[in-house]
């Protein structure tokens, strides 16, 4: 009863909530598309639904289906990307009307979520014994977990680094950063680059220390390593409270931090203009591996190693980086969870990642395909692979992690924009997230 209960709650919190926002010519060829595997004349015909990528994203997967089915002549896979934007809502309707798709990419730290709804299935026993899961990144590894079951298989790693304008840093006789993963500037030395650097009667700001403030995930993922790297944690250990840890002393302390920048120092600013850091109206930036790729089609005469270069992200008390990324998963619904299962260890064995990893540039989720590709052994993408294999961590697995993203986005705004009293505005970010996690364990 209480799991009924409990699949209730999450469907009407996370479907009622959104379904405002389905257009109705997107979201009729979705349901179309989902639970409609079945097997004619031996053939299993398998749904997989992603989030739509870039161009090259989208061939990839195109390819790596086209090699399943051509190892797998008695499989068809019916695959469907949807628009990032219109992703999770159009799947938590297929999964609230009892119509998934078989398999199903899933943002890692909405995992509790879908697993404690009985949304997917813990795919723990196929993954131990065909998975080769020794082979996974740890911290990668445990963010595919929830209740010490594994639930979904990864097939690369995000990450952030410090990006700086070697011209901005030339001009006002910076040194550069350490470039060494190992040996990051620490942000009191970040802090003071960041003073000689500023420059706003020109339109010049010394740092956008964690992209902004923009909507969706963006601001838990970037914000949050702040917190970890002064040592502090956004939940117990347990996820049964955020209380003594998000309003810790080494919390406050990184959100002071945080709000110097804008209130006391004057370093960081509120409102930037579209690509700020390509277009030189902010000299220190953290940004992630995807931003490579944008500043080199984007902005061709803006080169990595002449006009900017990557550091590591600055410590505090300690080494801290985020991780996590879309995985893939199977529906607890779904009629074929074999066929289901060989697709995605297909994808996500050392082959396939190698393919993806190979053809987007993004940090593979296996040691091997990592210790294969000599680029990600050589600067800049050591940085970004070093740091995660050996500083990541995830956010906090919860079913009530929806609440503690808006509630970290809600903080960080009050802080950076508002200029809110930090103590203050960390109590009311744990009451909210605390209010809900006791909804959930009801």
């Amino acid at each position: 009863m209480k799991k009924k209960l409990t699949i209730m709650m999450f469907f009407i919190m996370l479907v009622g909530s959104l379904l405002a926002g389905c257009s109705s010519g997107n979201s009729d060829q979705a349901s179309d598309n989902a639970g409609d595997g079945n097997s004619e004349g031996g053939v299993v015909q398998l749904t997989f639904w992603r989030n739509a990528g870039n161009d090259v994203e989208n061939k990839v997967y195109e390819d790596l289906i086209k090699g399943f089915e051509e190892q797998n002549p008695n499989i068809k896979v019916k695959m469907t990307p949807i628009p990032f934007g219109d992703y999770e809502t159009k799947l938590r309707t297929a999964l609230a009307a009892g119509n998934p798709p078989d398999v199903m990419a899933i943002d890692s730290p909405n995992l509790a979520a879908y697993a404690d709804a009985g949304a997917i299935k813990s795919i723990d026993e196929y993954m131990k014994s065909e998975g080769n899961v020794d082979d996974i990144l740890e911290g990668t590894l445990s963010g595919m977990k929830y209740n010490d079951e594994i639930y979904l298989a990864p097939i690369v790693e995000s990450g952030i680094a410090m990006f700086y304008n070697k011209n901005l840093f030339e001009e006002k006789g910076v040194p550069f950063p350490s470039e060494d993963p190992n040996n990051p500037w620490t942000w009191e030395q970040v802090l003071e680059a960041a003073k000689k650097l500023n420059d706003p009667a020109n339109g010049v700001y010394g740092i956008d220390p964690a992209q902004g403030f923009g909507d969706g995930e963006g601001p838990a993922y970037f914000k949050m390593p702040i917190l970890w790297q002064f040592g502090a944690e956004v939940l117990s250990q347990d996820g049964t409270t955020a209380d003594g840890y998000l309003n810790s002393p080494e919390a406050i302390e990184a959100l002071q931090f945080y709000q110097d920048l804008y209130e006391k120092h004057k370093v960081a600013a509120v409102e930037l203009p579209p690509d700020p850091f390509a277009t030189g109206k902010v000299a220190i930036s953290m940004d992630g591996t995807w931003a490579l790729a944008h500043l080199k089609n984007n902005f061709p005469d803006f080169k990595l190693g002449e006009d900017f270069g990557i550091a590591p992200l600055p410590k505090a008390k300690q080494k801290a980086a985020p991780n996590g990324g879309w995985a893939l998963g199977i529906a607890s619904k779904s009629e074929h969870p074999e066929e289901a299962w060989k697709l995605i260890q297909y994808i996500t064995s050392y082959e396939g990642i190698k393919t993806y990893a190979e053809a987007t540039g993004d940090i593979p989720a296996r040691y091997s395909v990592a210790e294969d590709m000599p680029e990600l052994n050589e600067y800049p993408k050591n940085i970004f692979v070093t740091q995660a294999q050996n500083y990541a961590e995830n956010r906090p697995v919860t079913p009530a992690y929806p609440t503690v993203s808006k509630a970290m986005k809600e903080l960080f705004e009050d802080i950076g924009i508002s200029g809110r009293n930090v103590e203050a505005a960390a109590a009311e970010a744990v009451e909210k997230i605390d209010k809900e996690i006791k909804k959930t364990q009801n």
